[in-house]
């Protein structure tokens, strides 16, 4: 059998080669929505949707920032009304990414391109996984190169060569086991999203609000006043030292955490090391497995809740961090610095563009800390929490990953 026109991974009992078609024979119309500007036609959440560009960002269409158009405006514009399996691309910006219309409800469009598939000839969700394809993916994108203003031309999606099952049952095998994997993927974004929200939640309802020593929501068993006091009181300070760029190294051996990735790198607990430093040891300073770090430099005052808990012995701790140590839960520590202090330790930075946040300045603030019990508490279900939403990004991601060989390989 040749293997042109043969994808490398297919279902069993599919040996067929595909067909080259152009998309204009698979589809009953390609076009693009109403082009223009539509704030005077726009109305409230009893109008018709109008889905925007903006809409496409995923996996499906979203209802983000959804805008609502008067029935009038809706059919006066027949060629931008969208039907139940159209595919949707838009006509500028990121170009090449299909997202199919899957709803019943009537609705119009903006400033995207409409495919219709023929149905009788393809499934419209195997059609959406073909342009999503990279070769086909990467031809619309080359289409609207350029300047900021390039636009996709239909007349040129028309002509696009699409290679395609003649078997309607390959399609949907296909189709449907990639939408399986799409839904796999928005299932765990969605449940990391819940995540982030309920945690959100109890950061707010967890820790005394300003001025007050009882918390709204506690775990059984505690009812005792939180206790308040300095921010130096409960522990001491000092600086980390020098970990510059250039001493980190690809054979460098000693593990170091650097500044810039208490932003980029880390939540609350740091249990993991990125960067190595061949500074000789005697010029650093290593963790004991207890310190709170806090962000001694950055740009925006109002991001300094960065402090995070670095959980490893033997680290070198590198400069531009402020170190926090205490006999308190490190792990509470860090989650209540985050919770609490952000506009604290705004309005002691120093600095224009780049800013600095000395520990000098943090001494003076006032800080509450419930029972050592009651932290561990609060730290394991913080802990917790953030688990959770690590093990549905990875998920996700891992997903994404899947999805993205299958793409490359279940098509010509």
């Amino acid at each position: 059998m040749s293997t042109e026109n043969t994808p490398k991974i297919r279902f069993e009992g599919f040996t067929d080669a595909w067909k080259q078609r152009k998309l204009s024979e698979v589809a009953e119309k390609i076009c693009v929505g109403f082009v223009g500007t539509c704030e005077k036609y726009y109305t409230d959440t009893s109008g018709i949707p109008m889905y925007r560009t903006g809409n496409l960002n995923g996996l499906k269409l979203n209802q983000d920032d959804l805008k609502y158009v008067t029935k009038e405006f809706h059919e006066q514009n027949k060629k931008s009304q969208l039907r139940k399996g159209d595919i949707l691309i838009a006509r500028h910006g990121d170009s090449g990414k299909a997202v199919n219309y899957e709803l019943s409800e009537e609705a119009n469009c903006l400033n995207i391109v409409i495919i219709r598939p023929d149905l009788d000839k393809c499934n419209y969700q195997f059609l959406s996984d073909s342009i999503n394809s990279p070769t086909v993916s990467q031809h619309i994108k080359s289409l609207s190169a350029g300047s900021t203003q390039a636009v996709i031309n239909t007349s040129e999606i028309e002509k696009l060569d699409i290679i395609i099952p003649a078997n309607k049952e390959e399609q949907n095998k296909i189709a449907g086991f990639l939408n399986d994997l799409d839904n796999l993927i928005t299932l765990h974004q969605r449940k990391c999203e819940e995540i982030k929200i309920l945690k959100k939640s109890m950061l707010q309802k967890m820790f005394p609000k300003e001025g007050e020593r009882f918390p709204e929501i506690r775990f059984p068993g505690f009812t005792d006043a939180w206790e308040q006091r300095k921010f130096d009181e409960w522990g001491d300070f000092y600086y980390g030292h020098s970990c510059p760029k250039w001493s980190v190294t690809e054979d460098a051996t000693t593990p170091c955490i650097r500044y810039g990735e208490l932003y980029t790198k880390f939540g609350a607990k740091i249990d993991k090391v990125y960067s190595y430093t061949n500074m000789p040891p005697e010029k650093l300073r290593f963790s004991k497995g207890t310190e709170v770090l806090i962000p001694r430099v950055g740009e925006d005052p109002m991001d300094y809740n960065h402090c995070t808990w670095l959980s490893l012995k033997g680290v070198a701790i590198g400069e531009m961090i402020s170190v926090f140590n205490t006999d308190q839960d490190p792990l509470f520590s860090a989650t209540m610095f985050n919770a609490t202090l952000q506009k604290e330790f705004a309005i002691r930075v120093e600095g224009g563009s780049v800013t600095n946040l000395y520990f000098d300045k943090l001494k003076n603030i006032d800080i509450s800390y419930p029972s050592l019990p009651e932290q561990k508490k609060i730290a394991a279900f913080f802990d917790n929490l953030d688990n959770l939403i690590t093990l549905h990004q990875r998920k996700c991601e891992e997903l994404i990953e899947m999805k993205k060989f299958m793409l490359q390989n279940m098509f010509c």
